[in-house]
């Protein structure tokens, strides 16, 4: 009986939507625990104080911001780990396979935009949350792809990972531009000659890994004190780590530190970070906390958004000869995946966190509402239209390889 439950726990770990599963169940917990008695418990889990110091050198905050600044610094590491793969030998580094997901990418996060500041246009404060609708959780709707089977075309997922690298990408410009305050110019000026020091060590070809990760560490704790967001260090110091290697051809230092961490990403990193953002409390809940413009904006950012933008400038940069759809992908199918495109969660979560949780205003509203909500109504919607267009192909498959045997005879 050991063995075979041990067989099914590895057969769990290696479903590719093993991933999604353990983020819903962190999540699901998450929320239990924010609407039972031991509330104030998880309350106080996530606001215990934790310290570094290292002489003079201090770091103290609750454990809720070293989850957010800390552990997602890996998760974004491992972005641009996979980011600067897919530029380097990829599906980006064909630019007939960019141009569409591109695209699609700008309308997926200019619409669900708009969409929240026509229901917070009149609220400063509401109005910060403007990109938290604009990002998409890859894990997530990959997760829900890999729901439908093998039947979904390579094409398809090709499609909405590139989408979603892009969307990650204008995640990270948004965070730096927008997300940022205090500027210490000391400490940015370290995290500066950080990227001196990676860029030297890349030239003089070292490929030691924890050497870079030792820098990274050095910029990471940099940029927490400098004030510009300290998860970009992670997508920085990525973007420094060697592709291939000059000493043993063939190996591909960058790789084997994707493959290394992309598991404690997906299994212990994300799963947590749901844990400690998605205990929404329902308890003295009515009409105007739900229906308040930023929950409102959120979820309909992120459901009606996503596909409206995705699928419009698709279709418009397809019509202007700028591009075709991909090979085995049809309207119906792109529709599907670009209502997968909504579900934020992750990402949302976490832009969310800066544009609300640090500013210490009193706001009548929870974000994490919208982002539940909007992300489930997608998750569902995408997985039911992209079942009824698979269906709806394999029968078209299935009735013309039935006249051509019918013309055959």
């Amino acid at each position: 009986m050991k063995t075979l439950n041990t067989g099914a726990i590895q057969r769990f770990f290696q479903m590719e939507a093993a991933g999604g599963i353990l983020l819903i169940a962190a999540a699901l917990f998450a929320i239990l625990l924010a609407n039972s008695p031991l509330e104030p418990l998880y309350a106080l889990l996530l606001q215990t104080p934790v310290q570094v110091s290292i002489a003079e050198f201090s770091i103290d905050k609750p454990l809720l911001l070293w989850i957010n600044d800390g552990l997602m610094a890996v998760f974004f590491f491992l972005i641009g780990l996979e980011l600067k793969r897919e530029m380097t030998e990829g599906e980006l580094s064909r630019p007939s396979q960019v141009v569409l997901p591109g695209i699609g990418a700008i309308g997926g996060m200019l619409f669900p935009a708009l969409i929240y500041v026509a229901f917070n246009w009149d609220d400063p404060r509401a109005v910060q949350g403007w990109a938290i609708p604009a990002a998409t959780d890859i894990a997530f709707a990959l997760g829900v792809l890999s729901l439908l089977g093998p039947s979904v075309p390579r094409a398809a997922k090709v499609f909405l990972a590139s989408l979603a690298i892009f969307d990650d990408v204008g995640a990270i410009i948004i965070i730096a531009l927008f997300y940022t305050d205090n500027i210490s110019m000391l400490a940015l000026s370290v995290a500066g000659s950080c990227l001196v020091v990676l860029s030297l060590m890349k030239f003089v070809g070292v490929e030691n890994r924890r050497a870079y990760l030792l820098v990274g560490l050095v910029m990471w704790a940099s940029m927490l004190k400098s004030g510009v967001h300290a998860t970009l260090a992670g997508v920085l110091l990525a973007m420094f780590i060697p592709m291939k290697s000059r000493k043993h051809p063939g190996r591909s230092p960058l790789r084997e530190l994707e493959h290394g961490i992309h598991p404690i990403v997906t299994f212990m990193i994300l799963p947590v970070f749901a844990f400690a953002n998605a205990g929404v409390t329902f308890g003295a809940t009515d009409s105007q906390y739900l229906l308040h413009g930023v929950p409102v904006g959120i979820a309909l950012g992120l459901f009606l958004g996503n596909q409206l933008g995705i699928l419009s400038l698709c279709w418009l940069a397809v019509r202007l000869g700028w591009t075709q759809l991909p090979k085995d992908m049809n309207w119906l199918m792109l529709y599907g995946v670009a209502m997968l495109c909504g579900i934020g969660f992750t990402m949302s979560l976490f832009i969310g966190s800066l544009a609300f949780e640090q500013s210490g205003i009193d706001r009548f509203f929870d974000e994490r509402v919208g982002i539940l909500a909007g992300s489930l109504m997608s998750g569902v919607a995408g997985y039911l239209v992209l079942r009824y267009a698979l269906r709806k192909r394999a029968a078209s498959g299935e009735a013309a390889r039935g006249l051509e045997s019918a013309a055959t005879s």
